[in-house]
């Protein structure tokens, strides 16, 4: 018997399965701008309306909090959760999100599971006028074990350049209001599963993978909702590393954020794990989002409309003279 690509491990029909099971949803996304469709060795995006643009571009994944919906076998939400994890670094410059490409890599292809992980990230792509123009599936026997896999995403964003947002506006006095998150979003997830090694244990009357698989928090349509009305100094996504890591990432030099812990709706999730886990407090707030998804730094003339527009965002701190960056009192 003469050996075949199939033999290898590799099955191309699985491959074209999962294309005519996300073929039609994929072309939903698309609008006037997407100028050829799935199949092609490039997509094409056509960009008008524009003065001056500038595209903004990023890139990440899920990382292992994949293994909790393979272990559950919950798999709609991981597709969301990529898509959001691209397209939230760049509305923190202001931009709207264009198209979006996803990489999708396993051990052995299952069709279902594929086009389920997909079909997330056409839902989260619509919910942010955005197209999902192209991607890859690659199917690799002896780098990933079967029922493994791995997604990440690519997502191109657009803002005029004089509309740019890098926090080279923030000044002294300057209000930090909280956006808040859905739960852990997509990081932090090595310690999670470490503390919570059973997502089958009940939690708050459900399943804990409910509770951990609830998707990453989309925000554009509150950002531009914000931006539209008001002028907004700085912006942050709060992702791996918490508001230790990324809220310095805009602030510059002489300046602080001054943050009071206490009005930070911390999660209960996050909390039964600090404590299951004999975490510290700092160790928390330097690892997981601890219930605040994205801040937004403005004016203190505008905070109340800020307020006034995003119904569950709050007030945490301000912007003070000093040289740490970040000060967070508990």
């Amino acid at each position: 018997m003469s050996n075949t690509y199939k033999s290898a491990g590799v099955d191309k029909e699985e491959g074209y399965k999962t294309v005519d099971k996300i073929k039609k949803a994929v072309g939903e996304t698309h609008n006037s701008n997407v100028l050829n469709h799935l199949g092609s060795f490039g997509a094409f995006y056509e960009i008008g309306g524009y003065k001056n643009p500038v595209l903004v571009s990023g890139t990440d994944g899920v990382g292992t909090k994949l293994k909790v919906a393979l272990d559950s076998k919950r798999y709609d939400s991981i597709g969301v959760d990529c898509f959001a994890m691209c397209a939230n670094d760049i509305l923190c410059h202001g931009a709207k999100p264009l198209f979006f490409l996803d990489y999708l890599a396993c051990g052995k292809l299952d069709s279902e599971i594929a086009a389920e992980i997909v079909l997330g990230m056409v839902a989260a792509c619509k919910d942010n006028n955005c197209a999902l123009i192209g991607g890859e599936t690659a199917e690799m026997p002896g780098m990933y074990k079967p029922g493994d896999y791995d997604v990440a995403g690519f997502c191109v964003g657009i803002v005029e350049k004089d509309q740019i947002i890098d926090g080279s506006k923030i000044k002294s006095g300057d209000k930090i209001i909280a956006l808040p998150s859905s739960g852990f979003h997509s990081n932090g997830f090595s310690l999670v599963r470490k503390i919570f090694p059973n997502f089958e244990e009940e939690f708050e009357g459900k399943p804990l993978y409910e509770t951990l698989l609830v998707p990453t928090r989309l925000y554009y349509k509150d950002i531009h909702r914000v931006i539209e009305e008001v002028q907004v100094a700085g912006i942050a996504h709060i992702t791996g590393g918490g508001l230790y890591e990324n809220i310095p990432r805009i602030i510059g030099e002489g300046l602080c954020a001054s943050i009071d812990a206490s009005k930070i709706q911390i999660p209960s999730v996050m909390l039964e794990l600090e404590k299951r886990g004999n975490i510290a407090r700092e160790e928390m707030f330097g690892t997981f989002n601890m219930g605040v998804g994205m801040i937004i730094v403005v004016d203190p003339e505008h905070s109340e409309k800020v307020l006034h527009l995003l119904d569950d965002a709050y007030e945490i701190g301000e912007i003070t003279e000093g040289s740490e960056k970040i000060d967070l009192k508990f």
